[in-house]
Parts: structure tokens; C-alpha cells; sequence
């Protein structure tokens, strides 16, 4: 009979501790459940999914989403995956992470993926006409000047994108006579919440332009110790310079960004043009023309703009900053602020 307690009691001891250690397991499993991590994985086409990471492997991943449950997903249609943070919305820059003030970079947007940035000086539409393929127009609300815009851009390695651009417009109904040319290039570091991007461009400025030949003649005249001739010839005139950018994006919470922007123009070659000068005599009464070579300069222009971005939705955007020029040894604050409206069309 003890024999049968002692069995009994030794049975006893073994649930118990094997109760315990069960629920042990069992709560154990259920915190590395709520310490995982949630991602948001965003697809080559656009679309997107978040949730907790299961499995992954060299071909696909295995998410847990709330709203689908288990979906596989291959990787070579993964774009990008973003870790979002406790207490962090699931906003990633998306489409507008391709932009800042002033410049663009390297991230990809896809066929369909179209936004309207709107300022305060005008709209500018772009349109994902294919995969890394974007075109655009944009202007002021005087529709001068009108400028298309074409970009290439394709990713490089984990986190690092390059790629191509080009801008050409006219001064339109306004200024005819002036063209603008700028084929650039752009590599970009990092994803859609934080990134740095460096660009480097040609700007071409295509102008009719007119100057003045004058012909100093010793004859005098009723009002003057000798005489001038000029003659207006008007001819078309192209000025380069080389440029560069540099540019990024940093996040600072769930729903606000610092954004960077700045574009440098390199000083260009000296250019010269004569004027008339007249000098006038109180004793005789009479001007004295004379002719003088000026030397024009073409001085570096360096504009820089900070601000915040606020993005709650990854269809709208919203961001403030702004504009400091400098320019020919003096640096000038624009009155007007850097006022820009992301929107997904």
C-alpha cells in the first residue's frame, strides 16, 4: 500500500512539474510572440503588406498578417521591407520618398504610380509610365515657364539606387526665346524612410540674344566733340555650367521627416561686351562719347533648403521649409516660404 502512495504521489509531482513547465513554455512562446517584430513589406507593383515576419528563405518570405492571415510572398517581387517601430504608424515614405525641395533620387516608382506635387508657385505631375520610368511637367500658374521631365532610376544593391534624369522646357508664351537643357545623374543611399542622394548635371540655357557695336567717329557735331555708330546685331547665345546636389531624408518620428535639400551652379567663364559712356563738358556744352569694354562675370550660386515633412497617409504629403541663395559673395533669405503638397493621382 505505501508502495502504491509513494507511486501515486511520485506520478503527482511529475504533472505538476510537467504542468508547470508547460505553462512556462507556453508564456515563454507567447513573449518572443509579442517581442516580434512587425514589418511592412512593400512589392515591386505598389501594393503592400504588414505584419510579423515567420519564415524566409533564398525565394520567398512567409508573413502573418491581421487582415489576410499567412501570405507568401517571393522575393524577387519585395521592393522594399520597412521595420515599424512600437507605437509607429505603418507609413513609409512611398512615392514621395522619390523627392525633396528641389531635387529627386534614386527610389523606385513603378507603372502607375503617379503623384501632383503642388507649390506655391505652381503644379508639377508625374507619372510612373513604366517600371523606374517616370515623365512630368511642370510650370508656374502663368504656365511659364514649361519644363517636361523624364527619369531613369533602378536599384543597385541592397539600399543603394542610381540612374539617369533629364529637364528641358522654354519660357513659353512669355519668354520664347529662352530653352533650358539639363541632363543630370543621381546615386542614392538608404530606403524610403531615411536616405541620402547626391546628383551631378549640365544645365544648358539656350537665349536669343542682342548686344550692341559701336564706332567712335572724330567728326563732330552741333552737341558733340565727335560722333558714334552702332549697330544692334542679335544672335543666339548658349551658356553651360556644371552643378551638383546634395540631399536626404531622415526620419524623426511616425509622421514627421527632416528633409534637406541644396543645389550648387559652378561659376562660369568670363564673358565682355561694350557699352557707351558719355561724358559731358560744362564749358563747351558738348558730350564726349567714348566706348568701354565691360567683363561680366558668372558668379557660383549655392541655394539651400531645410524643413519637415509630414506624411500621415502614404497618399498625401505635406512639407515646409525654407530657401537661403547665395549669391555673388552675399547670402540672401527668399521672403517666401518653401510650401509643397504631395498628392497620389
Amino acid at each position: 500500500m505505501k508502495t502504491i502512495q509513494r507511486f501515486f504521489i511520485i506520478m503527482l509531482v511529475f504533472v505538476v512539474a510537467g504542468y508547470s513547465s508547460f505553462a512556462q513554455t507556453e508564456q515563454d512562446s507567447k513573449q518572443v510572440i509579442q517581442k516580434q517584430v512587425i514589418h511592412k513589406i512593400i512589392k515591386q507593383n505598389g501594393s503592400s503588406f504588414i505584419g510579423t515576419i515567420i519564415s524566409k528563405d533564398a525565394h520567398e518570405i512567409l508573413l502573418q498578417t491581421e487582415d489576410v492571415g499567412l501570405v507568401y510572398i517571393p522575393k524577387h517581387e519585395i521592393d522594399e521591407i520597412v521595420e515599424v517601430k512600437e507605437g509607429e504608424k505603418a507609413v513609409t515614405g512611398g512615392l514621395f520618398a522619390t523627392r525633396y525641395f528641389l531635387t529627386t533620387n534614386g527610389l523606385n516608382i513603378n507603372k502607375g504610380d503617379n503623384y501632383v506635387l503642388w507649390n506655391l508657385y505652381g503644379p508639377d505631375f508625374q507619372f510612373g509610365v513604366a517600371d523606374n520610368v517616370t515623365l512630368g511637367i511642370m510650370t508656374s500658374w502663368l504656365g511659364m515657364p514649361i519644363i517636361g521631365t523624364a527619369k531613369y532610376s533602378r536599384k543597385i544593391a541592397d539600399k543603394v539606387f542610381g540612374g539617369v534624369g533629364f529637364l528641358g522646357g522654354t519660357g513659353s508664351w512669355a519668354f520664347p526665346q529662352y530653352g533650358l537643357m539639363l541632363p543630370y545623374g543621381f546615386l542614392s543611399v538608404g530606403d524610403r524612410v531615411n536616405n541620402l542622394n547626391v546628383s551631378v548635371g549640365y544645365g544648358l540655357l539656350f537665349s536669343e540674344r542682342s548686344e550692341y557695336t559701336y564706332i567712335i567717329s572724330q567728326v563732330p557735331t552741333e552737341y558733340s566733340t565727335n560722333s558714334i555708330i552702332y549697330d544692334n546685331n542679335t544672335y543666339n547665345d548658349t551658356e553651360g555650367r556644371a552643378l551638383f546636389s546634395v540631399a536626404g531624408m531622415f526620419r524623426i518620428n511616425d509622421k514627421f521627416s527632416f528633409v534637406f535639400d541644396s543645389f550648387f551652379m559652378l561659376g562660369g567663364p568670363e564673358t565682355s561686351h561694350q557699352e557707351r559712356r558719355e561724358a559731358y563738358n560744362d564749358q563747351t556744352n558738348k558730350v564726349t562719347y567714348s566706348v568701354v569694354t565691360v567683363v561680366d562675370k558668372s558668379n557660383p550660386l549655392v541655394v539651400l533648403s531645410p524643413g519637415l515633412r509630414f506624411q500621415a497617409t502614404e497618399n498625401s504629403s505635406f512639407q515646409f521649409g525654407f530657401t537661403g541663395i547665395h549669391f555673388d559673395g552675399e547670402f540672401i533669405p527668399a521672403p517666401i516660404p518653401m510650401v509643397q503638397w504631395f498628392k497620389r493621382i
